[in-house]
């Protein structure tokens, strides 16, 4: 990286500043409006259910897990950014830790889902685990207090890795100092594989445990997957957003564009694989305790929801996302993103609400105003993030190339 001060005397000229477009400020107060609304919707419907607000539980708990996808998501590609020194991860970086640092956002979004642990993990309830010999043998790992502790363990490691970064990403911007760029370099290499790691477990505790008596081995990797999607897919649609805008009105390449468009397609095949192996494996070994959760899925009356994920979460996507002119416009390729982002809300219903329908298919109306009201609050933070700093990073050594000045 010994080129880093050459390029910092380079790019200072091109651009005096990369303020981020005052635009911003209108789509973080609509998202702050209908997520508020929604929300109010949202608790309303859990009052007047009469169910000691089970379903608003379980509604909630959807949207959580859509809103941390988002950030966990954006941040793991941000990580995957730095560590492969790409030119292709430059123009969306501010937009990837904006996302990130709502973190610490999300981990408040996750208090009401402890107050609620009992409406939605049988494993909580004494006198369930004492008559059951499997869920006996899990009670040492899977109880209420060290569900708790395990979820703080993440939400901060998670929150002060992503911080970490993101402050010397400011610090590059203030001092343009070259030594600054392999130093997040080896962070993101730790942070990647500790995210994947930890993740693993988090999905065990937050959407595996809701149907304690089965498991799966690749679970994790489907989530972490998932989050990539979620984060690529609404990073494109913040590119859409952007692209239109001073200063980066014309600052996107159409070679940018096609660099997303060829990691969400990726990402999008790669989820494939893992669903596709999951369910090969456990079908093929006919096992009635691996079976069953899949079975209502499959056979019962989730099966539309699962052709669904079938064919506007793989199938269509990737007919799309083959086209190379597709991926270069960033029109075509936002509505890509926009149904993945949409499939991504729609594969979350169909991995949690099984677990308390397993046989007849029940969306609830909050299994929709949840994720809408929390993803607005969300959306609200995180302009408000992208707006505190430059929208692009000054003194990256590869901004010139990825600007298109080379």
């Amino acid at each position: 990286m010994s080129g880093g001060g050459h390029h910092h005397r380079e790019i200072l000229p091109l651009l005096p500043t990369y303020d981020p477009p005052a635009e911003l400020d209108g789509l973080g107060k609509k998202g702050l409006i209908v997520g508020f609304f929604a929300l109010i919707a949202t608790l309303v419907g859990g009052l007047m259910a009469n169910d000691h607000f089970t379903q608003f539980y379980r509604s909630y708990l959807i949207g959580f897990l859509f809103v941390f996808a988002l950030s966990a998501g954006c941040w793991s590609i941000s990580l995957v950014h730095h560590l492969s020194r790409g030119k292709w991860g430059v123009m969306i970086r501010r937009s990837l830790e904006a996302a990130a640092a709502n973190l610490p956002l999300v981990a408040v979004m996750f208090v009401p889902i402890v107050f609620g642990i009992h409406s939605l993990y049988e494993w909580s309830h004494t006198e369930v685990v004492a008559g059951d010999p499997i869920l006996s043998r899990k009670a040492a790992y899977l109880n209420a207090n060290m569900f708790i502790l395990r979820s703080a363990f993440y939400f901060v490691s998670f929150s002060l890795l992503a911080m970490w970064i993101r402050r010397l990403s400011l610090k590059q911007d203030q001092t343009g100092d070259p030594a600054l760029a392999p130093k997040m370099q080896k962070i993101a290499a730790g942070s990647l594989l500790f995210y994947i790691l930890a993740m693993t477990f988090a999905a065990v505790d937050w959407v595996m445990s809701l149907t304690p008596h089965w498991f799966s081995t690749i679970y994790g990797l489907y989530f972490v997957i998932g989050q990539g999607i979620a984060g690529m897919a609404f990073t494109i649609l913040m590119c859409k957003f952007l692209s239109k805008l001073e200063p980066l009105a014309k600052r996107f390449s159409t070679e940018n564009f096609h660099d997303y468009g060829k990691l969400l397609f990726a990402w999008t095949l790669v989820w494939t694989y893992f669903s596709l192996s999951q369910f090969l494996i456990i079908w093929s070994g006919n096992l009635p305790e691996e079976l069953s959760w899949f079975y209502g899925r499959i056979k019962g009356g989730w099966k539309p929801v699962s052709l669904m994920l079938v064919f506007l979460h793989f199938v269509l996507p990737f007919l799309l996302l083959l086209s190379r002119s597709r991926k270069q416009n960033i029109t075509r390729l936002a509505r890509v993103a926009a149904l993945m982002l949409f499939m991504r809300l729609v594969d979350l219903i169909w991995l949690t609400a099984p677990a308390f329908s397993p046989d007849v298919l029940k969306i609830h109306w909050m299994d929709i105003t949840a994720p809408i009201g929390l993803f607005g609050i969300w959306l609200f933070f995180y302009v408000r993030n992208l707006r505190s700093r430059s929208i692009l990073p000054l003194h990256e050594p590869y901004l010139r190339e990825a600007l298109g000045h080379v």
